[in-house]
């Protein structure tokens, strides 16, 4: 419990810009991975672009720990690369 604390405090502390884009990104890959948009490829891609945005946001934020950064960008470029194999389809 003392770790989500520690983070949601960390979350306050950062630049309105960071903020903003954390939450629209985070808003979109959750809207747009939705049931209500499971037959477009275009939607899917779309969601999951956002959570690559949203993970490279917070790999560049930990770039000092690079471990974290690492699995951070991992994440980012899987995404980017599921992201392209639903436009395709």
């Amino acid at each position: 419990m003392q770790r989500i604390i520690g983070m949601y405090k960390q979350f306050l502390w950062e630049p309105l810009w960071f903020k903003i884009l954390i939450i629209a990104s985070l808003l979109a890959a959750v809207v747009f991975s939705s049931s209500f948009f499971a037959d477009h490829g275009y939607y899917q891609s779309i969601a999951k672009i956002a959570a690559a945005i949203f993970f490279g946001a917070y790999g560049i934020r930990f770039r000092s720990n690079t471990r974290t950064a690492v699995i951070f960008f991992g994440a980012a470029a899987l995404c980017v690369f599921l992201s392209w194999a639903y436009l395709n389809n």
